[in-house]
Formats: C-alpha cells, sequence, structure tokens
C-alpha cells in the first residue's frame, strides 16, 4: 500500500504529523538505507523498509485490542459522563479511531473487542456469522433443567422475541452458570432468564468465538491480539448452526 512517509511514521509511532516531520528533517529517517529529508514522498508500506534512528518500523493497518471491562465503564467510544472503554486503551493508541466491536452493560464486567477495523466488526457482529459468545453469570434464583432445555429449544422473550438456541450449563451451587449465545440481542440474558423469574446479579464474558480472556488479564487492563488470536475469534464464522 503506498502511503506518504510522514503518514506512516505518525501511525507507526503514535506521533503527531508535525513531529513526524522534524524527524525527517533531523535526518533521523532512513527508507531502503537512504537518508530522506522530504515528508511527502510516497512509499510502501509492505516492501520499504523504513528506520527511525536505525530502528525499523512496522505499519498496523488496524489494531484489536482484547480489554477486561471493569464494572462502571461504559461500551461506547465517547461519554460525557461515564468512563468509557476508549478511555483505558487510547493514551497507547491516541491516533486511531478506535471503538468496542460490540458491548456489555456498565454493570457487566469481561472481554470487550475493541479495533479501527470496521469490516472485522461487521463480519463478527453480523447474525449471518453467528460467532458464540461465553458468559460467566451468578443469578438470584436457581437454574433448573426447564431452563436449560428452553434455552437449548430457543426461548421466546416477553415481547414475543424468538431467541435462537443457546446454552446454559449451571454449576453445583444452581445460582452460577456458563452461557454461550450465537446472536446478540439487547440485554439478551437478563430477559431471557427474566422469562423464568431469574434475576442476574453479575455478568462476565469470558470469549468471544473460541477465544478465552486470560484469567491473570486483571479488570481494566488489555492487550493487543495477534493474527492468530484474531482466528481464534473467527474460526467457524461462516458455518451455519
Amino acid at each position: 500500500m503506498q502511503t506518504r512517509l510522514d503518514k506512516f511514521i505518525s501511525e507507526s509511532m503514535a506521533v503527531s504529523r508535525a513531529d513526524a516531520k522534524k524527524l525527517i528533517s533531523k535526518s533521523a529517517v532512513t527508507v531502503n538505507g537512504q537518508a530522506v529529508k522530504k515528508s511527502d514522498i510516497k512509499i510502501d508500506t509492505e516492501t520499504d523498509e523504513v528506520k527511525v534512528n536505525g530502528k525499523a518500523l512496522t505499519h498496523e493497518q488496524f489494531v484489536y485490542i482484547m480489554l477486561n471491562k471493569p464494572e462502571g465503564v461504559v461500551s461506547a467510544s465517547a461519554d460525557k459522563n461515564d468512563v468509557t472503554v476508549i478511555d483505558l486503551v487510547k493514551d497507547e493508541f491516541p491516533r486511531r479511531n478506535l471503538f468496542p466491536a460490540g458491548r456489555l452493560d456498565k454493570t457487566s464486567t469481561g472481554f470487550v473487542l475493541i479495533t479501527d477495523d470496521g469490516q472485522f466488526a461487521h463480519d463478527i457482529l453480523s447474525p449471518k456469522h453467528h460467532v458464540p459468545k461465553t458468559y460467566i453469570v451468578t443469578v438470584d434464583s436457581p437454574v433448573t433443567d426447564e431452563v436449560v432445555q428452553a434455552f437449548k429449544d430457543g426461548v421466546t422473550l416477553a415481547d414475543g422475541q424468538l431467541m435462537k438456541s443457546a446454552t446454559i450449563i449451571p454449576y453445583d451451587d444452581g445460582y452460577t452458570a456458563k452461557i454461550i449465545l450465537h446472536q446478540g440481542v439487547y440485554h439478551q440474558i437478563k430477559r431471557m432468564l427474566g422469562v423464568f423469574d431469574i434475576g442476574v446479579n453479575t455478568l462476565h464474558r469470558t470469549t468471544i468465538g473460541y477465544l478465552d480472556m486470560p484469567d491473570d488479564l486483571q479488570p481494566g487492563e488489555y492487550i493487543k491480539l495477534t493474527p492468530e488470536q484474531l482466528s481464534e475469534i473467527t474460526k467457524d464464522m461462516f458455518t451455519e448452526n
């Protein structure tokens, strides 16, 4: 991909375009071993080697971030009143147009995927692709065999919407369960359990696709995802349920 040298440096180093131009003017930048002083020259991000002060730069067209969302943080790009998931990561990625690919309620916690890749986000959120998401919930009433079977058959919400088949696996205490969904409907888990007069106390997302959030990733912490990790999200994405 062809792009301006100063733009490439700005995006690769997370610095302003003005700072990138200063580096170029100070002969700190080489392209394929040759010092350059023009910031507007075009480079090929795939084949040209760009170094700043002798250190090679790599260009990432998009970034993909796994965040362990804490309670009280909202899944939005900006909010006037609350801390957002983007607020937690933006200092490391100051020149990226990041957004959450999917949402968790303010009171819910766990795996939120943040990216600037709109097409990827569209693909994993599309109802056509059935990317599963796994949650651990605690509830105020026991999860019975009736609930387990109803989730498997497809729960009809109070407003008449029929949900796709889902999996709920109660733990031994009866008040904790793992839930696997294949669609994303507003407040889906709370509404599905509400059909059985079961209230949700806590909701924590652990997995998107087949990518598990590490147990040692603390609330508010995040990691950049590798191509291998991304493939765990999209694995079987086009398989019909």
